[in-house]
């Protein structure tokens, strides 16, 4: 955890581990109630690791930026490209990215993750966000040969291990009252958002 000094905090002496369970309204409000100050000061710089345990799902969406389909040579397609990455991707922000065998065409891109707190089914458009428990970065590695040249089957390229790291940080939605993102990197909105490179997030460049 953060204190407002963006000091990092030991939270292990009241929670052993953040997970999935804490992210419901209910879990996040009692986290809420800690007093940063209150937790000893990590020493030292520890290995930084995914902000919390406990991802059932990776899903992604393919070319949902439009200067993202034009910078590909591919038009904007007509309904949301879904893919998912095994969860074996999953990563630290700062651990070694595993190249695979045969890998030609290793890339990246780093990406506003959205994290689901709460069980979602069929939900109403404008009830949507009261199921986010917050954002995080994610970097979206991907070995574009074995997405696109070799049967356009892109799981093939997208979940390969180690190719997703999230983190470090995870952002609760009640820091981002009104919903709205500019930008997702080394300075943010959200000032515990946190990352080497700036994502792009623009709302005139979505295309959902």
């Amino acid at each position: 955890m953060l204190d407002k000094q963006g000091r990092l905090r030991d939270l292990s002496g009241v929670v052993e581990h953040v997970t999935s369970e804490h992210l419901s309204d209910k879990g996040l409000a009692k986290l809420a109630k800690i007093n940063p100050e209150s937790l000893p000061l990590v020493a030292g710089k520890p290995r930084l690791g995914v902000p919390y345990l406990g991802i059932s799902k990776f899903i992604a969406i393919g070319l949902n930026y439009a200067d993202h389909a034009a910078e590909s040579g591919v038009p904007v397609p007509s309904e949301p490209i879904l893919f998912s990455k095994a969860t074996t991707c999953i990563n630290g922000p700062s651990d070694d990215i595993v190249i695979p065998r045969n890998s030609t065409k290793t890339d990246w891109e780093v990406e506003l993750g959205v994290v689901i707190g709460t069980t979602a089914k069929y939900v109403a458009m404008d009830r949507a966000l009261d199921h986010v428990a917050g954002y995080c970065v994610i970097n979206d590695v991907s070995e574009r040969n074995f997405q696109l040249e070799r049967g356009s089957q892109w799981d093939r390229g997208k979940g390969c291990d180690t190719f997703g790291p999230i983190g470090p940080y995870l952002v609760t939605r009640d820091e981002v009252p009104d919903r709205r993102i500019s930008t997702c990197g080394s300075t943010s909105t959200a000032s515990r958002c946190s990352v080497a490179t700036r994502a792009r997030w623009s709302s005139a460049l979505r295309t959902w």
